[in-house]
C-alpha cells in the first residue's frame, strides 16, 4: 500500500489545511504541499503542477 501524505488526516494539522497561493504559477486556494529547492539553495513549497519545475531563486517568485 502506498503512502499518501498529501491528503486526508495529515492535512488537518496544517494551517489552512495546506492551502494557499503557489509562488510559481500564482494559482490561489490550491494545496501548496510539495517542497521545491531552487538553484540557489532556497526552499519553498509549491503546488502539484509546479513541483517538477526548475527555478533559479526563491526571491524571484
Amino acid at each position: 500500500m502506498a503512502l499518501k501524505p498529501h491528503r486526508g488526516k495529515t492535512l488537518r494539522n496544517l494551517p489552512s489545511r495546506g492551502r494557499g497561493t503557489c509562488p510559481v504559477c500564482k494559482t490561489k486556494r490550491i494545496k501548496v504541499l510539495y517542497p521545491l529547492i531552487a538553484g540557489d539553495g532556497g526552499k519553498t513549497t509549491v503546488c502539484k503542477r509546479c513541483r517538477n519545475k526548475k527555478i533559479d531563486t526563491v526571491e524571484s517568485l
